[in-house]
């Protein structure tokens, strides 16, 4: 098989394609450097939660090497998530269009491989983990059972996108786990915001394959929610940037959070109008663009941590 066959449907044209090694492209493809935007989307409640608590500590003093950990740790284990993925769902990948070229079902390698790929991927992610306390280390662990389980959620219910939030929001109490040895009601309730936001774009993001999932018994929110999906946005970013509100509110944070959060709500109100479910290129164009609407709340969390540090009001 040629390398530009072995290609995956929806990730073409990006450096795996053109520079990596060929030796590498499968393993890459499987971690999905490919396509990096899932771990942007698993590091961010990791970084909103650190700036976050590190305002209510009143001490950036660890804040760069958090930052930095997190990011080594969230592109290590998104990698071995999605190795798992492809594991667990080989078969299912195999009959849906934009799918059936991920390594696995394509040949480029076995699942000997990939699993062997996974181990050393958690590996990475358990060095980062054992950095910190040992309460977030507990925390990181707890983690891991959520993770193992989703693959499967998607064959027996509805709301996966609920299971997927659950794993992927999990970063926001591991902020406080690191910096503050603790998990509080500001960490509750920015987790439960990140949920709400993982749900809705991750509809987003189901809404590329509901023929194909229709046809196999794939089960998702895009295929629930169908023409009511946007109304079911409005109503879970609406939900997001309450919550998110309230933990800024319990945190005691200053006006350049909720700079931060107007602006992330701003984002999360455009992607809303400009939604048209049929159309596959702008789902991926705005499930992609929540990367960005993060960072405008991480980069608010962030300026309020340095006046919360400074003594500012």
């Amino acid at each position: 098989m040629s390398d530009a066959a072995a290609r995956v449907a929806d990730s073409a044209g990006n450096w795996v394609d053109s520079r990596a090694p060929l030796w590498a492209r499968p393993y890459l493809r499987l971690s999905r450097l490919d396509r990096p935007i899932g771990s942007w989307l698993l590091l961010l409640p990791c970084w909103w939660s650190a700036a976050l608590a590190a305002g209510v500590a009143n001490d950036l003093s660890r804040l760069p090497l958090t930052i930095v950990l997190f990011f080594i740790g969230a592109f290590a284990m998104r990698g071995a998530g999605c190795t798992w993925n492809d594991i667990t769902d080989r078969d299912l990948d195999a009959r849906v269009e934009r799918t059936r070229s991920r390594p696995i079902p394509a040949g480029q390698a076995t699942v000997a491989q990939a699993f062997v790929f996974l181990v050393a991927q958690a590996l990475v992610g358990l060095v980062v983990l054992l950095q910190f306390n040992r309460f977030a280390i507990a925390t990181g662990i707890a983690s891991l059972i959520v993770v193992a389980v989703y693959p499967f959620m998607k064959r027996i219910t509805n709301w996966p996108q609920v299971v997927l939030g659950l794993a992927f929001s999990w970063g926001a109490l591991m902020g406080f786990a690191v910096v503050l040895g603790r998990v509080d009601a500001a960490a509750l309730a920015l987790y439960a915001g990140s949920i709400a936001w993982v749900i809705g774009y991750d509809t987003i993001y189901a809404h590329q394959d509901t023929e194909d999932d229709a046809l196999i018994g794939i089960k998702s929110t895009a295929l629930l929610f169908g023409e009511r999906t946007r109304s079911a946005l409005a109503i879970f970013y609406g939900l997001a940037v309450v919550l998110i509100g309230v933990a800024l509110h319990l945190a005691g944070a200053r006006w350049p959070a909720w700079i931060g959060l107007a602006a992330f709500t701003t984002h999360l109100a455009w992607q809303v109008a400009r939604i048209q479910i049929g159309d596959s290129r702008l789902c991926l164009r705005l499930f992609k663009s929540n990367r960005d609407a993060g960072l405008l709340l991480f980069a608010g969390l962030l300026a309020s941590a340095l006046l919360q540090a400074a003594g500012g009001s």
